[in-house]
């Protein structure tokens, strides 16, 4: 069932990001898988939680997981980095915190 949150996720993306010519579908999908893992390291999940509890879970928090996976995809190459400017264009990132706002841990 994550597979199939996973999945969506790197499709949607992909039909947003293919039009770039530097586009690593590869990497997409790391990012994606990454940030999955994240949210769902972050909402600690009680060991009474099923698989399919989780997944109805983790749907809620999609476009959390998009944003944290698009941010982390955008970094490639520039990680840890909170500005650059290169040519006269300038560029700040937004804090990457700020993907996963409102997503709380389920249980302390």
């Amino acid at each position: 069932m994550e597979k199939k949150l996973i999945n969506e996720i790197i499709t949607d993306l992909t039909d947003e990001l293919s039009k770039d010519k530097d586009f690593d579908e590869d990497a997409l999908s790391s990012k994606v898988k990454n940030a999955v893992r994240e949210i769902r390291r972050d909402r600690n999940y009680p060991v009474s939680y099923g698989e399919e509890q989780i997944m109805n879970d983790l749907n809620n928090y999609y476009s959390n997981i998009r944003e944290l996976a698009l941010y982390d995809y955008n970094q490639i190459g520039a990680e840890g980095q909170l500005a650059h400017s290169e040519n006269g264009t300038s560029r700040t990132w937004k804090n990457r915190i700020d993907c996963k706002d409102g997503v709380v841990a389920f249980c302390r």
